[in-house]
């Protein structure tokens, strides 16, 4: 592992444009509960009966619920260290862009600016009938929107729902023009994102994955890690400063 760890540091301070790619696995090691691992969210519940867009329409009071709850377990979660790393990582010019599945909002607490949400987030609530955001305290006690009385909801991509376009042409832009590609913490299992790594790698991008699990893609990587996301980037850290 030392090699590959100090492979990944030597590709990061010879990259001229870095992008990271953040899945569920980023934020286990914060305390929130991942998908799609033994033991993960979704072998507890069906996507298709909370998060959807059915569920919005047809079942909106457990939507709703499920959401609260989900919203009240962001406000006992912080960064941990692998998020503070990017972030000092972005400062010092080494992370050019974050794109992540996550909508927890932990890399923006961490101190990242530049990320792009591929799944939305759910900081925010908007309405949608009108498309108004609002804070996402307001999703504790008001289910109805002030201007023109169409349900909130969380602002985050429901299954059965399209990624945000804008988004998405960003995420693609920046996959398809960096030099260096690092996978945290995603199994590469939902599409389109999954699509980016491959992306990158075929613009001639060095591909980095840190999993706890294998990908796909792990036989296109430069460098496969398993282990502590938090743990793996402190390593990289400590050769950088070396150098």
């Amino acid at each position: 592992m030392h090699e590959i760890i100090e492979k990944l540091a030597h590709a990061l301070l010879n990259s001229s444009s870095t992008v990271v790619f953040t899945g569920a696995g980023m934020s286990t090691e914060s305390g929130l509960p991942d998908f799609r691992s033994p033991g993960g969210l979704w072998g507890k519940y069906r996507p298709e009966d909370l998060a959807s867009t059915d569920a919005l329409n047809r079942n909106f009071e457990n939507f709703a619920a499920f959401y609260r709850q989900r919203m009240e377990t962001l406000g006992e979660v912080r960064p941990n260290s692998g998020h503070l790393t990017l972030a000092e990582w972005e400062r010092k010019g080494l992370v050019s862009a974050i794109v992540t599945q996550n909508v927890d909002g932990l890399h923006q607490a961490a101190g990242s600016k530049a990320v792009h949400e591929l799944h939305g987030t759910l900081r925010m609530v908007r309405c949608q009938s009108c498309g108004r955001e609002f804070p996402a305290e307001l999703f504790s006690s008001e289910t109805a929107c002030g201007q023109c009385g169409g349900k909130l909801r969380p602002a985050v991509v429901l299954f059965g729902e399209m990624l945000p376009e804008r988004t998405l042409a960003e995420a693609t832009d920046l996959a398809s023009s960096c030099s260096l590609f690092l996978v945290l913490g995603s199994s590469l299992a939902v599409s389109p994102a999954n699509l980016l790594p491959e992306r990158a790698k075929r613009h001639g991008a060095w591909l980095f994955i840190v999993n706890n699990t294998p990908t796909h893609l792990d036989f296109l990587a430069d460098g496969v890690i398993r282990g502590s996301i938090g743990d793996v980037l402190g390593k990289v850290n400590e050769m950088i400063r070396k150098d």
